[in-house]
């Protein structure tokens, strides 16, 4: 009896939650964010640990992605030149003075985005997303001549080339994220943009794949007529229960690796959505921030962390079946009032391992950087840039999610706020009307490893399905421990 009352209270709560979440409307960041060209900027509205600083290195950059420093420690940063929103732009990589006085080194093409950098033996190299042709790693030379040392990587989708971080083998390291939310081309494809510029383009996988048959029906956003489509394939093809999928070299989802000036790309992993931070621990480990489901599309999958994952080689880390190690095999991802997403893949490359850490749901977790110094502290963990919430487009949350910096330890999981805006609730700094951080989306720290540089996107509002990104917002932030 005291079973079927405990049984019955749990039903009653859960039953409580779901409909709470059903009527309350979202109030994510991205809503609440407001637009403005004169973004407010004090670093006293940043929430550090006792006995550390911020302080501005620079300011009114258009989408700044990420830092490098060259073998002086000189530092440089790169402008995005895309933005969601379908804001493009040329991408570009300046050096940054004292005082904050920006020199451009070099300009790309409209390809964008620009998603990391790296400097190694003497030459910057550069992640090109690219949106418009395919992906690229670039290497730029300090006199600004970039040379494209791998092009035409398959990510024109939702997610892009990302990267890269250089091993101890000394070989460039780098992602690529999924085409698509969760396999299946759809309408919020369209809506992201590149289905209007790309009505080919599908998910690839790693190698060959079977598929059960699941097909997909959906709307054209245009013609209005029914779309069926079925996993890896391009709008409106079906799939048939046994299709085998060939897979490539490159292909979505994974971590792969070249040498320093190019040559054969060879694969570390896969199952990936959006392997976006790339950074290797002091002990030689690499690790990859992995951005999780969203509720979106014709395979929503509801309830989602973002991961780290610590990558072994070979691996393939569950997606599009799999997240954070647990299958969908039940209503555990079911978003509330769509039907539960199923296994697509026959048969699975692998048991997934669970990740290093799981991270907010929805928190974009973005660029990673291990503390090396016990001048800095908290040597060996992690520390990631949380660019925020998009929601509504990626789905409800009652309260604004990311914008802040974490760090984490990556042995035992634990996650703690390192620096975060100050109030009673944490959001956009322009939500809140004051001047701290807006949306970190990259961390790095300096090369004697005593100041930690936040790379702070800027503004942006999501509103209506909307995304509107605020040009001349961005900022470097840098921080320094004062006491011991």
């Amino acid at each position: 009896m005291q079973l079927f009352l405990r049984l019955s209270l749990i039903f009653l709560l859960f039953v409580s939650v779901a409909g709470c979440y059903r009527m309350r409307s979202s109030n994510g960041g991205a809503e609440g964010t407001n637009l403005t060209a004169n973004r407010l900027l004090n670093a006293s509205d940043i929430d550090l640990p006792a006995g550390y600083k911020a302080e501005v290195i620079a300011s009114e950059l258009t989408f700044p992605t990420d830092v490098a420093f060259d073998d002086a420690g000189q530092v440089y940063v790169i402008e995005a030149g895309y933005s969601y929103g379908e804001e493009f732009l040329e991408p570009k990589l300046m050096r940054v003075a004292p005082g904050g006085s920006k020199t451009i080194v070099a300009t790309g093409e409209l390809n964008g985005p620009w998603t990391g950098i790296t400097h190694h033996n003497g030459n910057f190299y550069v992640a090109e997303g690219g949106q418009k042709t395919g992906g690229k790693i670039l290497k730029i030379t300090p006199d600004g001549t970039i040379t494209a040392l791998v092009e035409n990587l398959p990510s024109m989708g939702d997610h892009h080339t990302n990267g890269p971080a250089v091993g101890p083998d000394g070989k460039l390291y780098f992602g690529i994220g999924t085409a698509t939310n969760s396999g299946v081309v759809g309408p919020d494809n369209y809506n992201m943009g590149w289905l209007k510029r790309n009505p080919n383009f599908h998910d690839i996988p790693c190698q060959d794949i079977t598929i059960t048959g699941q097909n997909f029906t959906s709307t054209h956003p245009e013609t209005k007529q029914p779309m069926t489509t079925g996993a890896y394939q391009r709008y409106g093809t079906a799939v048939k229960d046994g299709q085998v999928v060939p897979g490539a070299i490159p292909c979505s989802g994974a971590v792969l690796r070249m040498g320093a000036d190019g040559g054969t790309m060879e694969l570390v992993a896969w199952g990936f959505r959006n392997p976006f931070g790339l950074a290797f621990a002091p002990n030689g480990s690499l690790y990859v921030t992995d951005n999780g489901y969203d509720e979106r599309g014709s395979r929503s999958v509801w309830g989602v962390g973002d991961y780290l994952w610590q990558v072994q080689q070979g691996q393939w880390y569950g997606w599009p079946d799999f997240s954070g190690g647990l299958a969908f095999n039940g209503d555990r991802f079911r978003t509330p009032s769509k039907e539960a997403p199923k296994p697509i893949l026959a048969q699975h490359p692998a048991k997934p391992p669970h990740p290093a850490a799981t991270l907010g749901v929805h928190s974009s977790s973005n660029g990673l950087d291990f503390s090396t110094s016990a001048s800095f502290g908290h040597t060996g963990e992690a520390f990631v840039a949380q660019f925020g919430d998009m929601a509504p487009n990626v789905g409800k949350v009652m309260a604004p999610v990311g914008f802040k910096v974490v760090r984490v330890n990556v042995e035992n999981g634990v996650i703690t706020d390192f620096a975060v805006n100050k109030g009673t609730k944490n959001a956009p700094a322009s939500m809140l009307k004051k001047g701290g951080l807006e949306r970190p989306v990259a961390v790095k720290f300096s090369p004697d490893g005593t100041a930690l540089y936040i790379v702070d996107f800027g503004v942006m509002h999501v509103e209506d399905s909307k995304t509107t990104p605020q040009k001349n917002t961005g900022v470097i932030w840098k921080v320094t421990r004062t006491t011991r």
